[in-house]
This record gives C-alpha cells, structure tokens and sequence, in this order.
C-alpha cells in the first residue's frame, strides 16, 4: 500500500484523484494540503504545509506554480518524493526542480497520461523507420476554448520525443500563413485548434509518397492525468534522489 500526500486536495485535480485513490486496492491519500479544509476529504487536511507531518511514502503536487517553491523545499526536508504535475513553472522554478532532485526523488513530466506517454515512445520507433525513409511530420493539437498557451505543451512534447530519435535534426514549424515556400525535409509542422470544451487531443501524421499513417490520443476527461499521477507516485515510492518523468514509469511496467 503505497501511502500519498495530496498538495492541493481541494482543487478539480485533486478532488479527481481522491477519487480515483478511493478504489484503488494499492494506494491510499493519507494526507492532504491546501489553502483551506472544506470538510469534504475523507483524510486530514492540512492549510499550513509545515504542520503536515503525517508519514508518507510520495506527494503528488496539482497546485499553483505559485506554491512550487515552498513545496520543493518541504519535499527536500521531509526526503519525500514528488510527483509535480503543477504547470507554468519559470525558468527559476525549472532549475530548483533540478537542484532538489540532487537530494530526493523528483517526477516531473509534460504530460501525466499513461497513453500520451506510451505514444512517445510509440513515435520514436517509428520516426525511425518513417522519417528515415523520407516521410513528412505534422502534429495537429485540439484543446478547448479557454487554453491560453498554443502550441500545447504535449504536442511540443511529442516532437521533441520524434526529434530526440533522430538526433535532433528537425525544427518546427508553427505557422505558414506567411511563408510561400515548400516545407524542407527536416521540419516538424505544429498546428493548434481552440474551441468548445475539448480536453485535449493530439494526431500526429507521417505522410508519405502514397500513404499515410496516423497515430492520436484522446482525452475525454482530466482523469486520465489523475490516473497518471497515481501511477507515478507508486513508481516513485522508496526512489533514490534523481530526476524521473513518465517514461520511467512506462518502462517499468
């Protein structure tokens, strides 16, 4: 039974998987941290982080980047580790991730979704065989109207993957309403769609001379990050100190 700590409790994500931890046979929330206790958990909320000494073996983080700072040093403290699923980090906030990962176990990732992660190292074996073989790149993204951040830190996330196979030869590609030139054989074009209340969605397209082969992620519900988080906060349990993501725990499997 893995034992969890639960930052930021009483938002939509961590409401999500309080839920999910609920019927699961393997972990437990023993613990919860957020600005206020609503009453509503059915373990001790905290609204002071300091005072939460509850024994653990991971955290899992859905918060505010505003928070991150604080978090990190308690983590670091307590040698708790960490599943950061907060996004928005700055680059400072980047680097302290790095440095506390030197003394505890620090998972962070673009995305949290078992099967985004999956398709990751799906794209690479296939880059491999496609890309070489002189197939074109394109990545289409659809998420709802309100994101405000395009292109989605997946879709970069799922290049970088495709790029990383190949040496990093390619470079993006986000907008060709100005441009009036064909595309080169060593760019990755990046498109994002905004509208309604699409959770999110990601298709990644090699198209060749007379075929075309597609592979795409869709999320119907904030769950599959949740479940994510679970999945990865086991993985991270009794950890050394380092620096993990999701690929780590998809191996592990």
């Amino acid at each position: 039974m893995v034992k969890i700590i639960m930052h930021g409790c009483n938002g939509h994500m961590g409401q999500v998987i309080s839920g999910l931890v609920e019927k699961d046979p393997d972990a437990e929330i023993v613990a919860g941290i957020d600005v206020a206790d609503q009453g509503k958990n059915s373990y001790p909320v905290y609204t002071n982080m300091e005072e939460c000494q509850v024994e653990a073996d991971a955290l899992i983080d859905f918060s505010s980047a505003k928070a991150t700072d604080a978090l990190l040093a308690y983590c670091e403290k307590r040698k708790l580790p960490v599943v950061l699923c907060t996004t928005g980090l700055s680059e400072e906030l980047l680097a302290k991730v790095e440095e506390t990962s030197k003394n505890v176990a620090v998972l962070k990732s673009a995305n949290m979704s078992l099967g985004i992660n999956t398709l990751m190292k799906l794209l690479q074996d296939a880059a491999k065989v496609l890309a070489t073989a002189g197939f074109d790149m394109e990545i289409v993204e659809k998420h709802h109207r309100l994101k405000l951040d395009a292109p989605s830190g997946t879709a970069l996330a799922l290049a970088d993957s495709i790029n990383e196979a190949m040496d990093n030869q390619y470079h993006y590609i986000y907008d060709r309403s100005q441009r009036r030139e064909m595309r080169d054989d060593k760019e990755i074009g990046i498109s994002a769609v905004r509208g309604g209340t699409i959770v999110g969605e990601h298709e990644v397209i090699f198209a060749g001379p007379d075929e075309v082969i597609e592979f795409k992620h869709t999320a119907y519900s904030k769950a599959v990050f949740g479940k994510g988080a679970v999945e990865a906060a086991k993985f991270l349990a009794g950890k050394p100190a380092g620096r993990y993501d999701m690929s780590d725990v998809i191996s592990a499997k």
